[in-house]
């Protein structure tokens, strides 16, 4: 989620999102009397004031994310009309480093809600969740983003809104190449793009390791291969199974023409947009393409799948999460509480969720969007979720790398050595963790 989900995303979460964000209004209230169901209230009303609450933009300026948050704070004031709700929403350009300048200016808001927060805990800025947040609508988040909502076995962040990773392909490329059905293993991966480019297919899969999301891309292939950025505790960008996953990247993709020219340099947006135009034979997904291409390209004939592994496809991908927070500061503790609850009840998430194609958070919008059929096409991405692996988001040394890995890792792609490169990225992450200490 540039953290964006289509940075496109999130969670991906997670982006310049090409998206079209959700549309409530202040006249959709919904009843948030029942203190038994999730995001239900209950015990003794806040006392009145105003609260601030600084959101990012996932409408790319179209007005909708605006929209969206005027639906929920209606809801809220149906229940508490003493609580001002100042709202400010910040394109994800612009977000983090207003809200730097607002934590440097000691000017904090109440509530956050943007792409991380681990640096804010290291601040000793933010409420513990269990603090803000009644048990009840605790009690209804997926339990895979706990782990990485929590620092010192402290909850801190509260999942927004997620994404996770499914192969997509175009039915139509593949049919005229004589492809029969989507690759499970990286072999076949393989042998499936030789034959796409050989029916003349200009890109047969898209490798999307420009600054953008390299280091989500990355991670896709390394789970694949039992690799990953962390190993318990301790980075380990270059162990000898992320080295392997590179160099068979380099050696069987990009060296033989099966991805696009100079794929280290090339973002997702881009990629992406030849997917939809149907340049591309396959390419790593996140569910807002969908959204696209119901909006946008309802012609595409596309499938999708798990992410072909090493041996097997992948039953885990990565995992994309936004982030709510809350700042304690100003003590606004009852009444930040008060509209948590309220926002992350089940229909005002679903609402978010659902007309913006991304993965839920909690278990009682996932049910929901699970037996809905018009939810079907989203169906394989949320049956990810349990599974999910997320990067080391509690880590403030992950803020540093990520960067890092976002510059530099396209190099393995384009002359470098991938040692070479994940080496170099090893020491990155040393430093930023003795940054850290």
């Amino acid at each position: 989620m540039k953290r964006k989900l289509m940075a496109a995303a999130a969670i991906g979460l997670s982006a310049t999102m090409m998206l079209t964000a959700c549309g409530s209004s202040g006249d959709d209230k919904t009843d948030d009397t029942n203190a038994s169901a999730p995001g239900g209230g209950g015990g003794s009303a806040p006392k009145d004031g105003t609260i601030k609450l600084v959101v990012a933009d996932y409408g790319s300026g179209d007005g909708s994310t605006q929209k969206y948050w005027n639906g929920v704070i209606g809801n809220f004031n149906a229940k508490y009309p003493g609580i001002k709700v100042d709202l400010q929403v910040i394109n994800w350009d612009d977000i983090d480093k207003q809200v730097q300048t607002m934590v440097q200016n000691n000017q904090l808001p109440d509530i956050l809600q943007t792409g991380g927060y681990a640096d804010k805990v290291a601040d000793d800025l933010l409420y513990p969740v269990d603090e803000v947040m009644s048990d009840t609508t605790r009690a209804d988040f997926i339990d895979s983003f706990l782990p990485a909502a929590t620092v010192n076995g402290k909850q801190y962040g509260i999942p927004f809104t997620s994404s996770t990773r499914q192969l997509i392909y175009n039915k139509d490329l593949f049919a005229k190449a004589g492809i029969a059905e989507p690759p499970k293993t990286w072999d076949e991966l393989k042998a499936d793009a030789e034959k796409l480019k050989a029916a003349g297919v200009a890109t047969p899969f898209g490798l999307p390791l420009g600054k953008e999301e390299a280091q989500g891309e990355f991670m896709n292939w390394m789970l694949g291969n039992g690799g990953g950025y962390k190993t318990g505790d301790k980075y380990t960008v270059n162990s000898q199974a992320n080295v392997d996953t590179m160099t068979w990247i380099n050696d069987n993709l990009v060296k033989t023409g099966l991805t696009e020219p100079n794929p280290g340099t090339k973002d997702r947006k881009e990629v992406y947009t030849d997917f939809y135009g149907g340049n591309v034979g396959m390419v790593n997904s996140n569910p807002t393409m969908l959204t696209q291409i119901k909006s946008k390209y309802p012609n595409l004939n596309y499938g999708t799948a798990a992410i072909p592994g090493k041996t097997d496809p992948l039953t885990e991908t990565l995992g994309v999460c936004d982030w709510v927070m809350a700042f304690k500061k100003n003590g606004k503790k009852d009444q930040i509480k008060a509209f948590l609850d309220v926002a992350f009840n089940t229909e005002n998430s679903l609402k978010f969720q659902q007309e913006n194609s991304f993965a839920p958070v909690t278990k009682s919008v996932m049910a929901k969007m699970v037996a809905d059929p018009a939810n079907a096409p989203l169906k394989p991405y949320i049956d990810l979720l349990p599974k999910a692996k997320f990067y080391p988001l509690n880590d403030t040394a992950w803020d540093v790398l990520s960067p890092k890995i976002k510059e530099q890792l396209g190099l393995a792609v384009s002359g470098k050595s991938p040692k070479d490169v994940l080496d170099q990225l090893q020491k990155e992450a040393e430093a930023a963790v003795q940054q850290q200490k």
